[in-house]
């Protein structure tokens, strides 16, 4: 896998910006994909390289998928460390609105080292 571009931290703080009032009320409708997509995808590549490594998988379908924790490198089929989620969900991990214990009912976490991520959430606070 070829390494991400690195985040700038402000085009982070400005894609997690643009989605923030979906993110504090869900009746609100969804934002554009584009906005989505971005926020999602700076947030998950944020984690990538703060934690970088090998061992866990984050899955945020259909935008992004990131490899990070250091540990045993998987390479082949389906990662044994394995955390799935939606698109809020992730978001709401990532700016501090959701703790990962309580994230439980729309989280797919499958292998031991996989609840590691918790430690390096949220990303951002805002």
């Amino acid at each position: 896998m070829a390494p991400s571009k690195k985040v700038d931290p402000a085009a982070l703080r400005a894609s997690l910006l643009a989605v923030s009032p979906w993110l504090d009320d869900p009746s609100l409708p969804k934002p554009p994909r584009a906005e989505l997509a971005s926020a999602v995808r700076l947030s998950a590549r944020t984690l990538e390289q703060t934690a970088p490594g090998s061992s866990v998988e984050v899955r945020v379908p259909p935008f992004v998928a990131v490899q990070c924790i250091v540990g045993p490198r998987h390479t082949r089929g389906t990662p044994p460390n394995v955390v799935e989620t939606d698109a809020r969900t992730w978001l709401l991990l990532a700016t501090g609105r959701l703790e990962f214990d309580a994230a439980s009912a729309t989280l797919t976490v499958s292998g031991g080292r996989a609840g590691e991520i918790a430690h390096w959430l949220p990303l951002l606070r805002l």
